[in-house]
């Protein structure tokens, strides 16, 4: 049987990162560099690669078609699409988003970082810091991804000079210094010939630092569960009505942080509702105990009322149910966010109403300041909004927790994810005043 301790450690060699930057800053390039020289590519798919490279007229592999899947990405010779590579050395094993560098694709990276442990933003060492640059560095701040490394690449092109290197280091950590970003690893690169990439560069004697790989594989990744308030969303109540377990009634899902035990004093948001957990099958077995990312079945002492979109949590730990939420978010969809938009708002598997009752802010990339008031949010854009929603939810504040406090604004009319949003603080609204010429529903 695997102990707790083990299943632990065992997750503790998975790193989940993402790469952003830039168009043609050589992101697909490095993850193909990465892939290839650390072995992780099969020989049919580098020969497949070999194929398309020599019909597009190169005299070697293009690394970065290994990543740069889409017919359209081919051509267009650029990534438009998140692409997620799994991959492992001896010391670690990797789940790797490679995000799009094109400004109308910025919103892919929130996808692609949003459960990133680390983000690796790309530089062109002729071109520095530009505004991706600036702005991949913003959502991962956002994100608060903890780990953030600056590669500068493209280093042979600037002759492997020391001091373009040492500059835009310099100017990139103060900026991510600004922004709160705990930490900035910066290494010299050149992706398409391997220079410190996996492999230590010869050309670069000045740099005594890890390689990418070196770095990738000993950054610490914390996943200490002792200090995650335990959050369980419910997806499914199963109840198999059998012969064998006529009276069975379970509360599935995948438990979104901390950890549960049998005995343990629950609290089922947002009734607020109190029972004990009676037992937990994993697998269709029992346990004991069970804890983030694990898929269970919570089974409670008392018959109460639990259904999908409610949240399990310790009693001693309950988040404040609220229907104002403030919040920090990125701006996904090609139509604008508004004051007074009418949405649906996701948090874990629960979905309600919503109206977008101000937005109070929107962030300037160049020199991180605000703009006040700027009556909506265009695609890609950072800002802060104020919410109403027609029912209660618990939610945390994004820093306490990544999953239970973020969540995404829909259209309701088809469906269109319009908006990921952090969680920052509740704040208490007064009542909004119906207006009886406008009764559809939505106000609330």
């Amino acid at each position: 049987m695997i102990t707790t301790t083990e299943a632990l450690a065992a997750t503790a060699t998975l790193l989940r990162f993402a790469t952003a930057g830039s168009v043609d800053d050589g992101k697909s390039t490095l993850v193909g560099r990465l892939l290839h020289d650390s072995k992780s590519v099969l020989t049919d798919q580098l020969e497949a690669v070999e194929r398309a490279s020599a019909s597009r007229g190169q005299d070697g592999p293009d690394l970065a078609l290994l990543t740069d899947g889409l017919r359209a990405e081919r051509e267009q010779g650029i990534t438009i699409d998140v692409a997620y590579r799994y991959f492992a050395t001896p010391r670690r094993r990797f789940i790797l988003a490679d995000t799009p560098g094109h400004v109308q694709y910025t919103r892919n990276m929130v996808t692609g970082a949003s459960t990133a442990e680390l983000t690796v933003i790309l530089v062109d060492a002729r071109n520095g810091v530009v505004e991706q640059t600036r702005r991949h560095a913003a959502i991962a701040a956002l994100l608060r991804v903890p780990h953030v490394v600056l590669a500068v690449n493209k280093m042979d092109l600037v002759g492997y000079r020391e001091p373009v290197f040492a500059a835009i280091a310099e100017e990139f950590t103060a900026y991510a210094t600004e922004l709160g970003i705990p930490e900035v690893t910066a290494i010299p690169i050149s992706a398409l010939a391997g220079d410190n990439v996996v492999e230590p560069s010869a050309h670069m004697d000045w740099y005594g630092g890890p390689t990418v790989l070196e770095h990738l594989e000993t950054v610490p990744v914390s996943h200490d569960l002792a200090h995650c308030h335990a959050r369980l969303p419910v997806q499914y109540v199963i109840r198999p009505g059998t012969a064998e377990h006529p009276d069975y009634r379970g509360y599935a899902g995948q438990i979104a942080a901390g950890s549960f035990r049998v005995g343990e004093q629950v609290t089922v948001l947002p009734s607020g509702r109190t029972t004990t957990i009676s037992g937990i099958d994993l697998l269709g077995e029992p346990v004991d105990v069970a804890w983030t990312t694990q898929s269970v079945t919570l089974l409670l002492a008392d018959d109460i009322d639990v259904s999908r979109g409610d949240l399990i949590v310790p009693t001693k730990d309950a988040p404040p149910t609220t229907q104002d939420v403030e919040a920090t978010v990125c701006h996904v969809a090609d139509a604008a966010l508004t004051v007074g938009h009418r949405v649906l708002l996701k948090h874990g598997t629960r979905t309600v109403k919503a109206i977008v009752k101000d937005i109070p802010s929107r962030l300037t990339l160049d020199d991180l300041s605000l703009h006040p008031h700027p009556g909506l949010l265009a695609a890609n854009d950072i800002g802060r909004v104020k919410i109403r929603t027609a029912e209660p939810l618990p939610v945390d504040a994004y820093a306490d927790s990544r999953r239970t406090g973020s969540f995404i604004l829909i259209d309701p009319a088809d469906g269109t994810t319009l908006t990921a949003g952090m969680v920052g603080e509740s704040f208490a609204a007064p009542e909004p005043v119906k207006d009886a010429a406008d009764d559809d529903g939505w106000d609330f």
